[in-house]
């Protein structure tokens, strides 16, 4: 399983496992509470806590995402925006990372078989379920701030369990080839240690 899952990495650009979330009926407050939460139209503010953290976090990352994004302007938009939406979703932005690598290889336009759409593979019904009506799922900012919210929704029906809710995620609860992708994508390619340095200045 080790040797399959670094091969898939080491394919990554050209390598998409993007399944397909499934529709699941859900209780009216549940519903309002995930409209709530991508529909928030409040100005993106940082989601760093300082200056030095973001542009340690945005050129370490960056330089990792070069090869694949080389437009440097949208590279930085699309990472300062998965930072964003995976820290207001309660999520580690390192994991965001992994999860896109392996969903969509970080093709904005890319779509699954079963439909699912963009950078983080959103299922279309999930528009109608939460969302309005013009939302793209093409959209950067849209996508990853469905996906940070779909992926928080599961975390919560799983109750912090990671594994369960990247299977629900990809739509194969029960099934590890999935969430061991994304995990090591997440801890083999998108680990972040925050230099000490910085960790210092911030104290």
């Amino acid at each position: 399983m080790r040797r399959l899952i670094a091969a898939l990495l080491l394919c990554g650009a050209s390598t998409v496992h993007a399944g397909a979330q499934k529709y699941e009926p859900m209780s009216a407050s549940v519903r309002a509470a995930l409209h709530k939460a991508v529909s928030d139209s409040r100005p993106a503010v940082s989601s760093f806590k300082t200056p030095l953290e973001a542009a340690d976090w945005l050129g370490e990352m960056s330089r990792r995402l070069e090869k694949r994004i080389p437009n440097r302007e949208y590279r930085i938009d699309l990472l300062r925006s998965a930072h964003y939406e995976a820290t207001r979703a309660g999520l580690d932005p390192q994991l965001v990372l992994g999860l896109m690598q392996v969903e969509s290889g970080f093709r904005k336009y890319a779509v699954s078989s079963a439909g699912a759409r963009g950078y983080m593979q959103v299922m279309p019904f999930w528009v109608k379920v939460i969302g309005l009506p013009d939302d793209s799922l093409f959209d950067l900012r849209t996508n990853l701030r469905y996906g940070c919210t779909i992926l928080r929704h599961y975390l919560d029906i799983e109750k912090g369990d990671l594994f369960r809710a990247l299977g629900r995620y990809n739509g194969s609860l029960g099934k590890a080839e999935y969430p061991n992708m994304v995990r090591a994508a997440w801890q083999n390619q998108w680990g972040y240690d925050k230099p000490a340095s910085l960790a210092k200045a911030e104290r």
